[in-house]
């Protein structure tokens, strides 16, 4: 992909760093989820509810609703192309997801000091309900996700 020079093309570099994670994501990949939307500090990643997902309540099991607050917030707070790992994620369950729901959750960031951020989660059925809320802490390491593109935010 070629960048504009002037200005910098900050969606365009988080679009990419995003795709270059998704084709690394087993995951992601093997849970059928889908990378919507990405630009700097937000994720937006989608996934359908298959009856093997279905805890002995006849409900989505929380553990994959975590796994994808906890990949759209990856995607996230990577998205600057700094190499960035949750430190801690929080979820609260707030309504029972159903068999072929289909899932987007949505992790936008909320605070940014040094190499710490924070990530506001929200995970919606397809009639825009909430059925989870999350906040992830994550921290910032050395390197890029993708060599020979820019990071949009420089480690302390």
């Amino acid at each position: 992909m070629k960048l504009d020079d002037t200005p910098l093309d900050r969606t365009a570099v988080a679009c990419e760093v995003g795709s270059a994670m998704y084709a690394r994501d087993r995951v992601a990949q093997r849970l059928g989820m889908a990378l919507e939307t990405v630009r700097p500090g937000y994720a937006a990643i989608a996934m359908s509810v298959s009856e093997d997902m279905i805890n002995g309540h006849g409900i989505c099991h929380g553990g994959y609703l975590f796994a994808l607050a906890d990949t759209a917030c990856a995607y996230a707070c990577n998205s600057y192309n700094v190499n960035t790992l949750s430190q801690a994620v929080n979820i609260v369950f707030m309504a029972p997801a159903q068999c072929s729901d289909r899932l987007v959750a949505e992790a936008t960031e909320s605070n940014h000091a040094g190499r710490t951020s924070t990530y506001d989660i929200k995970v919606f059925n397809g009639e825009r309900k909430v059925i989870a809320v999350a906040q992830g802490q994550c921290r910032s390491l050395r390197g890029k996700l993708v060599d020979g593109l820019p990071s949009l935010r420089e480690p302390s």
